[in-house]
Order: structure tokens, then C-alpha cells, then sequence
């Protein structure tokens, strides 16, 4: 067999491993724990979630039992100022429905980002990654990634532009929608594709 189809057979099974681990049973549980590995080595962020959930006698906590402890219980945790703002935030969207998971299978992508985005700290790319790991939604392509647009640079024989450095995105949004139109609906696999291309981990 061709070794690089042996490869593409190897990289799809990873994103199956992937998808089948991830945990898209509780999405409260799923945003709190991208909140807390956000900029943080796999090693200290696992310590950090730990010591969070010892907070809760090792078992995730509601909404509601988050925003009982106190911001001087929950950085005990390790957590920075800015990331328990950013999960008390999530708590009282929650709290108060205006996040509502109940509904994300009736939502676009579109909708649920919008929802998402207005937490404290979720911005577009952690959100792409909840719809495609935690609810398996094909069609994601998530353009404000670095790996995402150096892979789409690479795999469509781009060059870039001796203007690109100068806070411009490249490719733009234009540009990548165009170039990936063919692959829907199926831009979550090609992005997971894209990832390996770029070699650049995404986690």
C-alpha cells in the first residue's frame, strides 16, 4: 500500500481517537476545563483542574456551586484572576440561559458561537473547537488559527505576500472560504488534515 495513503489512514483513526474521547456529555464542564488549559502546558493545566476540582470534592461542579465559592476559593486553585472571572462568567450565562445547550442541536454553528463569544475569556477559536470535538459538527473551519491558515497556505501552493507580516491575515477570510468551499461538509476532518500539514499541534 502507498505510504501515504497509509499515513492519511493513520491521521484519520487519530481524529476518531480524538472525537471518541472527547467529552461532549456536559457542555459546562467542556468550556470551564478549555478556560482552564488556556495558554498553559498539558502538565500545569492538569494540576491546575485538579486542585479545581478537589475544590468540589473531585467531582465537576454545577454552575451554581462555582459561583458559591468565593474568587479567593477558586484562585487557591491556581487559577488566575482573569481565567476565574472568565469562569464565574460562564457560570451566570449558564446560571441564567443564556447559554443553552438544550438547544445547540436545533442552532447553526453560527448561533452557538455568538452565545459562546460573549463569555469572558471564549473567544472564536476555542469555540470552533467546542463544535468540533465536544459536538462533533463536520463542517467547522477554524480560519483564525495559525496552523489552519499555514496549512491552506501550503496544501492550495501559496505565496505569501510581502505585506502579510503587517498584521494582516493571510490567507484571508475571502481566500480560505473560497479555496474550502469543495470540502464541505466535511472542513472538521480537513482542518484536523490541515493541522498535520502545518505540523503544529492545536492542543
Amino acid at each position: 500500500m502507498n505510504s501515504r495513503l497509509i499515513s492519511l489512514k493513520e491521521t484519520i483513526a487519530e481524529f476518531k481517537v480524538r472525537l471518541e474521547n472527547a467529552d461532549g456529555s456536559n457542555p459546562f464542564r467542556s468550556l470551564t476545563r478549555s478556560i482552564v488549559y488556556q495558554q498553559i502546558h498539558g502538565k500545569a493545566a492538569a494540576s491546575i483542574y485538579n486542585k479545581f476540582l478537589k475544590l468540589f470534592d473531585d467531582t465537576f461542579p454545577t454552575p451554581s456551586q462555582v459561583l458559591a465559592k468565593t474568587v479567593e476559593e477558586l484562585r487557591s486553585a491556581g487559577l488566575s484572576a482573569r481565567k476565574v472571572d472568565s469562569i464565574r462568567d460562564l457560570a451566570e450565562k449558564f446560571n441564567k440561559n443564556l447559554i443553552t445547550p438544550e438547544h445547540f442541536d436545533k442552532m447553526s454553528d453560527q448561533e452557538i458561537s455568538a452565545q459562546l463569544c460573549t463569555v469572558k475569556g471564549i473567544g472564536q477559536w476555542t469555540a470552533d473547537m467546542f463544535l468540533m470535538f465536544n459536538l462533533h459538527h463536520p463542517d467547522v473551519l477554524p480560519v483564525g488559527d495559525l496552523a489552519i491558515r499555514k496549512g491552506i497556505a501550503k496544501h492550495f501552493g501559496l505565496t505569501i505576500p510581502s505585506d502579510a507580516k503587517k498584521n494582516k491575515m493571510f490567507p484571508t477570510l475571502e481566500q480560505m472560504e473560497e479555496l474550502t468551499h469543495i470540502w464541505k461538509p466535511y472542513r472538521s476532518l480537513c482542518s484536523w488534515l490541515l493541522w498535520k500539514i502545518s505540523d503544529i499541534s492545536t492542543v
